[in-house]
């Protein structure tokens, strides 16, 4: 079943058997965990993630992740660095905690998280504190402009980058983590990019950047490739996880899917779960004809990098 044919099933259950929709809030939802933020006040600007959006991304692949996979898959990603307790890791895109949390728990990696949005940045950074004394001194999460990015030089054994390069400069983003790593670091990157410039203007386009909140600029894989070899590292890996991503995903919402057949949702929940199944379905059907994909990169740098 297709993610397209899950979302249609979300809307005639909304509606009691119709097959009518219409337009939905991803800001009803029901009360989320203690550790998401309050939605905003009226005269700031709205959260890219409020509680409903969050819970529900939460729902899907686990608490604290906001990828298809959840943990398993973050760990899967990690696994050509060899992390242990006896290496650090700078972290880009850590969401609201899950990635630092588990890589620390699972490996004994100290972890150097950094997430741009600020309001999951607050999030990890609580749920981290409340995980207790031991998982704090392991695993940080502070805020970072990616925009102008700035880490800590030579602090870090390697670099996990989770999407986190979005509608930046390659350039700067590559040199501020090669800057951050120590001699024969490690870099695993991935990334949703474009093999051409986005055109705004594209209602697919617009619509599904309206719904993610990004901007319709994505990097270019030949850009971060080129990129790393500029800084002396050699690229081992710049492979296309497109399918692994959608299949993922796909999986995902087929879980959530049987959950609600078996107790059927409140309707301002299905309401919720309806408008996140629109922004997943319209980023599948982008990747699935080839305008954006997800690639992975895995490189190694030398004696001295950056």
């Amino acid at each position: 079943m297709h993610l397209s044919a899950l979302r249609n099933w979300l809307v005639r259950l909304r509606h009691g058997g119709e097959g009518q929709s219409t337009p939905v809030s991803v800001t009803e939802a029901p009360a989320a965990s203690p550790d998401i933020i309050a939605p905003p006040a009226a005269h700031s600007a709205p959260s890219l993630w409020p509680p409903a959006r969050l819970a529900i991304e939460e729902e899907l692949w686990g608490t604290g992740f906001l990828c298809p996979g959840g943990g398993p898959e973050i760990l899967r990603l990690a696994a050509p660095i060899g992390l242990s307790a006896a290496s650090s890791l700078l972290l880009l895109g850590t969401g609201p905690g899950g990635p630092a949390q588990f890589l620390a728990t699972e490996l004994g990696v100290w972890v150097n998280g950094h997430e741009a949005d600020p309001d999951l940045a607050a999030i990890a950074a609580r749920r981290i504190q409340r995980a207790g004394a031991a998982m704090a001194k392991r695993a940080s999460v502070t805020g970072w402009n990616r925009h102008a990015p700035a880490f800590t030089p030579r602090a870090s054994h390697h670099a996990l980058a989770l999407d986190a390069i979005r509608d930046a400069a390659v350039p700067p983003v590559l040199a501020a983590i090669a800057e951050s790593l120590k001699p024969h670091g490690q870099i695993v990157l991935v990334e949703t990019v474009a093999q051409e410039p986005l055109d705004p203007a594209d209602p697919a386009i617009a619509t599904w950047c309206r719904l993610e909140g990004r901007a319709p600029i994505l990097p270019q894989p030949e850009a971060i490739s080129r990129g790393l070899s500029r800084l002396g590292f050699d690229v081992r890996v710049a492979e296309d996880v497109s399918a692994r991503h959608m299949r993922l995903a796909v999986l995902g919402w087929r879980h959530l899917v049987r959950q609600m057949a078996r107790d059927r949702p409140a309707h301002d929940r299905a309401a919720a779960v309806v408008a996140q199944a629109e922004l997943w379905t319209r980023r599948i059907r982008l990747m699935h004809s080839g305008r954006i994909r997800m690639m992975r990169w895995h490189a190694i740098g030398g004696a001295a990098i950056g």
